[in-house]
């Protein structure tokens, strides 16, 4: 049969692991994607920091000055994927999106390489925003399609998808973060090794697409128009010429901020050199903003119909809950790496030596094991046809091979070891492969708590993680630039955090889904974007500030403002839980 013509029902026919082959296609692409991703983000601060001399040197910057570059590009990563999967919905389909933006990515990371002028980090990360633009949005909308007439079967393909994922994202950060913190490579080889992954992932997708027949090929025109069993909920409210005016100066303000707030620190240029009333211009301008961004939600919110107005609450209710989750947990990219880094215990010898190394082996070498077999297994449904893109996945897994092995054996060889700064990041994605099958029975039991329940105690498990950390800097002197806590308070910090992140995550877009009819869940999936967005860059802001925090108070304080803000929301969304029940209308 012509690869072209298949059918989705086709896919079946050829399964790995009780899935069609074509999943998994997606699951490696996907996979080298977010190595490359949070291998770049586990480094960016550090190098941006790190001194000028020494035997790995980097640029030396305020760590300001660092967190708000990092804080920046994270908001603009989630911003992006809102236009690039408009332009394939309607021009170029998933997966030219796909490549497209795979292309820009690795494009991205050779630049992030070239440490000769500062032009090459900038041009690096624009093109990484751009092409995770096109990327991230269109991968998911091609396992949509493949289960479109396979629903029932779509939660476990999208369990494995997101497995793909955090093996990515655990590979990535364990690797290029050893690489680009190792003496002996440095900082660009760390930003190149991502760069030669996303470029294979390309290169894989590129020559095993055919697998899925003519899905994602061409932009799918909507041959359904949905019509709601509630007339209520039925009523169109289209944009009015003012509405998309204000939305377009709400945007043009907001993305200029975004820029221009590392732009004005790094530089002299500043888009917002002035003052009013004694208020900085930065800051004048993002309030203008969201004043203006509230009274079109509060417009908008006005003009629909009671039970649906309801629903629309809940979830600006829920979407302002993540904007202070998302501000909090992107810690992790900035201020913790900073701790992990500079104020924490990593240099083990003897019996501590032998236990890191041992561990470190088994939580490498482990999940590799299980993630060669699947490759195996794809191999052997899909080699005859797609013979080319299956040696380069295999060309990248000989390297990942090679890459740890190396560095196993460099860890057991060193009387002393140094525990790379990076690594700490390693442990989010761990602990979710670990705990997140657990999660996902409990929200299948009767004991499936609501949404609210579910963001509450999300919250509060991330302000413990943070308390963890308070409690483990309550020895560092105020003010001081470098300390020695035990590694065990960020262990405990990533758990708590990771926890809280399978509360609060996975559940988001889902009620998004639930609470408003199909033809508004684009807009309002765009608006949780932009809560994501918001929160990552408010992350790098909060997270630069920890020079001035800790100068004037202490690293303690620091940690205590991520400890009292989400336990606080979290009790209080907890206790919203009557209200929020009536604004659902039976939605759970």
């Amino acid at each position: 049969m012509n690869t072209k013509s298949l059918d989705t029902n086709n896919f079946f026919e050829s399964k790995v692991l009780g899935h069609p082959a074509g999943l998994f296609v997606l699951f490696f692409t996907e996979m080298w994607e977010r190595f490359s991703y949070y291998g770049m983000r586990a480094l960016l601060v550090l190098f941006l920091t790190s001194s000028l001399i020494g035997d790995n040197p980097g640029w030396g910057w305020p760590r300001a000055h660092a967190l708000a570059i990092y804080g920046s590009y994270t908001g603009l990563a989630y911003l992006t994927p809102i236009l690039g999967g408009y332009i394939a919905d309607r021009i170029i389909g998933y997966r030219w999106a796909v490549i497209v933006g795979a292309l820009l990515m690795t494009l991205g990371h050779l630049s992030m390489a070239i440490e000769v002028h500062q032009s090459f980090m900038y041009l690096g990360l624009c093109l990484l925003v751009i092409g995770n633009g096109f990327f991230k949005p269109n991968m998911t909308s091609i396992v949509a399609q493949m289960y479109k007439k396979h629903p029932e079967k779509k939660d476990g393909a999208y369990t494995i998808f997101y497995m793909g994922v955090n093996s990515g994202a655990f590979l990535g950060m364990l690797l290029c973060g050893y690489i680009g913190e190792s003496a002996d490579w440095g900082w660009a080889w760390g930003f190149g090794l991502a760069g030669i992954f996303m470029f294979i992932g390309m290169l894989q997708f590129y020559f095993t697409q055919n697998i899925f027949g003519d899905i994602g090929l061409k932009p799918v025109k909507d041959e359904v128009i949905e019509v709601s069993d509630n007339l209520e909920e039925s009523t169109r409210n289209p944009f009015s010429k003012f509405d998309l005016v204000l939305i377009a100066l709400i945007s043009v303000i907001g993305l200029s901020w975004i820029i221009n707030d590392p732009v004005s620190k790094i530089t002299s240029l500043n888009l917002f050199n002035f003052k009013i009333g004694g208020i900085d211009g930065s800051n004048f301008m993002i309030c203008i903003a969201l004043v203006l961004f509230l009274f079109i939600l509060v417009k908008r919110i006005s003009q629909y119909t009671p039970v649906l107005r309801d629903k629309m609450i809940a979830v600006i209710v829920l979407a302002f809950i993540t904007i202070f989750f998302w501000a909090s947990f992107e810690q992790a990219g900035g201020s913790m790496t900073i701790f992990a880094k500079d104020y924490t215990q990593r240099l083990l010898s003897g019996d501590s030596k032998i236990i890191f190394n041992v561990v470190n082996t088994l939580i490498t070498v482990i999940p590799l094991i299980i993630i060669s077999y699947v490759l195996i297994k794809l191999f052997s449904k899909t080699f005859g046809k797609y013979a080319l893109g299956n040696i380069i996945l295999a060309f990248g897994f000989v390297l990942i091979w090679i890459i740890v092995i190396y560095m196993l054996s460099k860890q057991y060889s060193e009387v002393k070891s140094e525990v790379p700064a990076t690594w700490f990041g390693i442990l989010n994605s761990l602990f979710i492969i670990s705990f997140a099958p657990l999660v996902s029975k409990l929200w299948e039991s009767k004991y499936n708590p609501s949404a609210t329940y579910k963001n509450g105690f999300g919250m509060i498990l991330l302000g413990i993680g943070f308390a963890a950390l308070a409690y483990g800097s309550s020895s560092i002197p105020q003010g001081a630039a470098v300390a020695s806590v035990s590694m065990i308070w960020l262990v405990l910090a990533y758990f708590f955090h990771t926890m809280g992140e399978l509360f609060i995550s996975p559940v988001g877009l889902s009620y998004v889904s639930k609470l408003v009819p199909g033809r508004m869940i684009a807009i309002m999936f765009g608006i949780w974007y932009l809560a994501i967005a918001i929160g990552n860059k408010v992350a790098g802001t909060m997270g630069g500030m920890i020079d001035e925090i800790t100068s004037k108070y202490s690293m303690t304080t620091f940690f205590l403002i991520f400890t009292f803000i989400p336990v606080g929301l979290g009790v209080i969304i907890i206790m919203l839980t009557p209200l929020m029940r009536k604004l659902m209308h039976g939605v759970k």
